[in-house]
C-alpha cells in the first residue's frame, strides 16, 4: 500500500540545510499496524507527514497503492488527502465554535457531499467512538479523551483507508489515552492501515512492527 523509496526531505534555515529524512526506503502493507518511535527531531513527524501528502520528499518516491504521489499537483494531493488518508493529532485541532457534530461533519462539507448523508455519516462516526450522546456539545464542554475521540470520528468519516496518527495519547491522561489506542486497535482489526507516532514504549509493543529512527534515519524495523 505504501512504499518511500530513496526518500529525503530537506529544509532550508538559514544558511544551513537541515535533513529531515535522509534517503528512506520503507513498505507498509494494506491493514498493518506501524508505530514509528525515536527521540524528538529523529524525522518521525516528517515521515508521516510526507506519508499523508502533507509535505513532499526533495528526493525519491512516494507510491500509494502502486501510483507514485511525489509529482502530483496540491489539488490532486488534496484529493487523495480527502478520501484515501486520516490523520490524528496531539492537539486535536477541533474548531472551537462547532459542536462535536459539526466537526464531524466538516470534511464532507469541504467534499460536497449532500447534507442528508452528511447526517447518517456524522451519527454514525459518532457512534462509532461512542459519542453520540455528545453530539451537540462543544470542544470547551468535553472532556480531552472525548475531543480526540471526536477527531478520529472526523478522521475516518470519509472513510479513508489509512489512519495516521502523531502522539494521540499525548495529550491526555494514562486512562484516557489507553481508551483511544484501544478505539484506534479496533478500527484497525476491522481494516485499516494505522501508522501511530508515539514516544510511549508501551505503544510501541502493542503494534505488530516498530520503526526507530534517529537523525533522519531508519534505524532498525522490527515486525
Amino acid at each position: 500500500m505504501i512504499a518511500l523509496k530513496g526518500v529525503s526531505r530537506e529544509f532550508q534555515v538559514g544558511d544551513e540545510t537541515v535533513h529531515a529524512l535522509k534517503d528512506i526506503d520503507l513498505e507498509i502493507t494494506g491493514g498493518d499496524y506501524v508505530a514509528l518511535m525515536g527521540p524528538s527531531g529523529s524525522g518521525k513527524s516528517t515521515l508521516l507527514n510526507v506519508m499523508g501528502c502533507l509535505d513532499r520528499a526533495t528526493r525519491g518516491a512516494y507510491l500509494l497503492d502502486g501510483k507514485d504521489v511525489t509529482g502530483l499537483s496540491e489539488t490532486e494531493l488534496a484529493l487523495v488527502r480527502r478520501h484515501r488518508i486520516g490523520f490524528v493529532f496531539q492537539f486535536f485541532h477541533l474548531v472551537p465554535r462547532l459542536d462535536a457534530a459539526g466537526n464531524v461533519e466538516l470534511p464532507m462539507v469541504f467534499a460536497g457531499v449532500q447534507r442528508g448523508e452528511r447526517r447518517e455519516r456524522v451519527a454514525k462516526a459518532l457512534d462509532s467512538v461512542g459519542l453520540s450522546h455528545r453530539a451537540r456539545h462543544r470542544p470547551n464542554q468535553l472532556s480531552g479523551g472525548e475531543r480526540q475521540r471526536v477527531a478520529i470520528a472526523r478522521a475516518v468519516v470519509m472513510g479513508p483507508s489509512i489512519l495516521l496518527a502523531d502522539e494521540p495519547t499525548g495529550n491526555l491522561d494514562t486512562h484516557s489515552g489507553r481508551e483511544i489506542v484501544e478505539l484506534i486497535e479496533r478500527m484497525n482489526a476491522n481494516g485499516l492501515t494505522l501508522v501511530v507516532v508515539t514516544h510511549d514504549p508501551a505503544i510501541g509493543r502493542r503494534a505488530r512492527k516498530t520503526i526507530a529512527m534517529r537523525d533522519g534515519l531508519i534505524v532498525n524495523g522490527m515486525g
